[in-house]
């Protein structure tokens, strides 16, 4: 047998026979989703005003800093392509 991480249940081992419980029915397995899901959504934590300007300007760098990079690329490409290639009608 092996220890289930989530609720500590005891489940077969993986290649074993032996018989599984019975689900429950469709209405009860929706009804304990939805009641998961609201035992989530009470861990959520709001961040502040502070850490949400912080968040901000964080994604807004990385952004700018990936655009730079993807500029970059793209005239080392077009360059390198220009110089192989040949530019027509110089």
């Amino acid at each position: 047998m092996v220890q289930d991480e989530p609720k500590g249940e005891v489940v077969p081992a993986a290649g074993t026979t032996t018989p599984r419980e019975k689900k429950p029915n469709v209405f009860a397995r929706i009804a304990l989703f939805i009641r998961q899901v609201f035992a989530e959504l009470r861990k959520v934590v709001t961040p502040t005003r502070q850490e949400l300007l912080k968040y901000t300007l964080v994604v807004l760098g990385f952004v700018v800093v990936m655009m730079l990079i993807v500029y970059g690329l793209d005239v080392l490409f077009v360059w390198i392509t220009a110089n192989v290639f040949g530019v027509p009608g110089s």
